[in-house]
């Protein structure tokens, strides 16, 4: 590391503050050019200690990035994980309020539900399916922090992956008989199609960003409990919506989930 405490208390301050106040900054490494992969994942969970003692509750972790249309929208290789809280959470087919964040995207995601722990190192796709209770479709809303949707991959580590709302719904489907791979997944807005995939474009196969997140948590000395809700990552690029927007996401075998911006 080489972000001492202080600098990486304050940095995880701006970078909260502007989630809560829905207000943009620029990308940190711009003034700390020198921070590493490990001072972006210790801002990342300086944010998360503030809300936990504000009260709030992990429900869930995810990967981003992990798909060949993110990636290229973005410019990175590698994926990033991050974690999920309680007011994130929003019901199927409800509102979001879009004065409440900054510039929204959505993106369609295959989400896990675990009925078994995960650790690394070593995790595989077959332990994953494994230890999957049920899959579902999950819309994620993503809204970085920084000005203009712009970032490099330590600054949106550190700003959480993005994180910000998500949506659950559909059916809660048990991994066996279905080829995650080929799930055809369509996108709507306004009931348009959008955004078209196939689970495979998730790092080949969905459960393989499962099996990287619990690697990457494996290397710190954490695992994936059981009962974890994991966003396994976009499956196509994300779509940017406007108060209005409504927003479906189908995906093959899994069923459809909703949300309208206000």
């Amino acid at each position: 590391m080489n972000l001492n405490e202080k600098t990486i208390a304050e940095l995880a301050d701006l970078l909260e503050s502007a989630e809560l106040e829905a207000r943009e900054v620029t990308k940190i490494t711009e003034a700390h050019p020198d921070m590493d992969w490990d001072d972006a994942y210790a801002i990342q969970a300086e944010i998360l200690r503030r809300k936990l003692a504000r009260g709030n509750r992990v429900v869930g972790l995810k990967a981003g990035l992990t798909s060949h249309g993110k990636m290229k929208q973005m410019g990175v290789t590698t994926p990033v994980f991050g974690w999920l809280v309680d007011y994130f959470s929003v019901a199927d087919g409800g509102e979001i309020r879009h004065a409440d964040l900054i510039h929204p995207k959505v993106e369609p995601e295959i989400v896990f539900v675990t009925k078994k722990a995960l650790r690394g190192p070593g995790c595989h796709i077959g332990a994953v399916l494994a230890a999957t209770d049920f899959v579902m479709p999950g819309i994620e809303v993503i809204d970085s922090r920084y000005k203009d949707f712009k970032f490099d991959l330590k600054s949106v580590i550190a700003d959480n992956c993005s994180s910000t709302r998500f949506v659950l719904g559909g059916n809660a489907a048990p991994v066996a008989g279905l080829d995650l791979r080929t799930l055809g997944v369509v996108m709507e807005k306004n009931g348009e199609p959008v955004a078209i995939g196939a689970g495979a474009a998730v790092l080949g196969h969905p459960a393989a960003a499962i099996a990287e997140l619990a690697n990457h948590l494996g290397a710190r000395g954490e695992e994936i409990p059981a009962g974890t809700t994991i966003l396994s990552g976009g499956v196509t690029e994300a779509i940017a919506v406007a108060p209005g927007d409504h927003i479906n996401l189908r995906i093959q075998k899994l069923g459809s989930v909703s949300v309208r911006f206000i």
